[in-house]
């Protein structure tokens, strides 16, 4: 039996989606093509608001599987607005193609929006999206989300959600549970795991550039310095317990200058610049606990870094990731979101374990992300799209 062709569409290259996209076109069941919508992200390096600086990821994202940047004519360029996406030929662009179905990640651009409702009808449509229902909103705003969302998945033949909290998401906006799929939202769980000792190596180094003695517990954020993640929080539940560990937050962003300032009475708090992705996995290993505090967060795909890199991890109720990633105790801990002492009961309880607790629960966390692992997400995207009928163009 012929390859399914399985357009996707997707804003522009993304570490995280890079991966899934190889590992579907090198199936035996698919033929893909994926249809980036973001042209000008083809350049070299993109500026990264939340970093704060340009951007240039030093992983490969656009090897083993076959694309094509669709012309993008809009004014001001970009993934963050619904007009910065226009692409008037991307519907030719697809159908040239002829593909058996296409999966569109997210709707919130003029042109990803345009695309689900010109191919619902012509060939079935996955869509890909990792939003939730965590953020509390207004009765009179969560009914007109719902209604208008309704009527978005009303051109969705299948919901491709990333995990419980997206499920749930998807069944209030009127999808019915038979049209949804689950393919976890993933990393590559094989990359963060593989060469220990090396990445070993180098957190042991950065650990001495720090100042921090081999044997001390080591706290760990990696992230975007902003808002959302709600790093003054941490700085403040760590804060009684700076005699015991010390915390290192990772990255740059547009609160940089005054977590710092925050910081300076406690000598145990340390900060590093950005690192770039072939970096990360030591970055991860620099920590025996990492800890995510946001606000909110759709998914918190760090955690499935941290995990896949053998750390124990600590998130809020507002992580969307953490109802299924973390079993309390075992590989990790949750804490109520914006709970001061909550953060600090569970920064007790982890200091508590000390290093070799700590690195045995790390170990039960790095098992547990090979469920969460690329092979695994393009598996059951796979079986989505075979699971849809063929359309009758594709017969004849």
């Amino acid at each position: 039996m012929a390859q399914r062709k399985l357009a996707i569409v997707s804003t522009h290259p993304i570490q995280y989606y890079s991966p899934v996209f190889r590992a579907l076109a090198a199936s035996q069941e698919i033929d893909l093509r994926v249809f980036y919508t973001w042209s000008q992200a083809a350049a070299e390096g993109m500026f990264d608001a939340g970093f704060g600086t340009e951007v240039k990821w030093d992983i490969p994202l656009l090897e083993g599987y076959r694309h094509q940047f669709v012309p993008n004519v809009a004014r001001r360029p970009g993934p963050d607005h619904f007009r910065g996406l226009d692409t008037p030929t991307l519907a030719a662009d697809v159908e040239a193609w002829s593909p058996d179905a296409v999966l569109v990640y997210t709707w919130n651009s003029r042109s990803h929006l345009q695309a689900l409702r010109h191919f619902k009808g012509r060939v079935p449509v996955l869509f890909r999206g990792d939003s939730t229902l965590l953020d509390r909103r207004t009765w009179w705003r969560s009914a007109m989300r719902r209604l208008f969302l309704t009527w978005v998945y009303r051109h969705v033949d299948v919901a491709v959600a990333v995990g419980s909290n997206n499920r749930d998401y998807f069944r209030w906006c009127g999808v019915p549970l038979d049209r949804i799929a689950l393919a976890p939202h993933s990393v590559d769980t094989v990359r963060f795991a593989a060469d220990s000792d090396k990445h070993d190596a180098l957190a042991a180094q950065w650990r001495r550039g720090l100042g921090i003695d081999p044997q001390a517990i080591v706290i760990l954020f990696a992230g975007k310095l902003q808002h959302q993640k709600n790093l003054g929080l941490l700085l403040e539940a760590f804060g009684p317990l700076q005699d015991r560990a010390h915390l290192v937050l990772v990255g740059n962003g547009e609160l940089e200058n005054q977590l710092k300032a925050q910081a300076a009475p406690l000598a145990s708090v340390h900060f590093m610049p950005f690192q770039n992705q072939s970096l990360m996995p030591a970055a991860y290993r620099l920590g025996d606990v990492f800890v995510l505090p946001s606000r909110t967060e759709t998914w918190g795909l760090a955690l499935n870094e941290a995990m896949a890199s053998g750390r124990a991890v600590i998130a809020s109720t507002k992580v969307g990731a953490a109802c299924d990633l973390i079993h309390s105790g075992e590989d990790g801990w949750m804490f109520e979101s914006d709970n001061r002492a909550a953060l600090e009961q569970v920064l007790r309880q982890a200091v508590d374990r000390g290093r070799p607790g700590l690195h045995a629960m790390g170990r039960v966390a790095q098992a547990g992300s090979k469920r969460w692992s690329t092979e695994e997400s393009a598996r059951r995207i796979e079986e989505a799209v075979l699971a849809c009928p063929i359309p009758v163009s594709s017969r004849s």
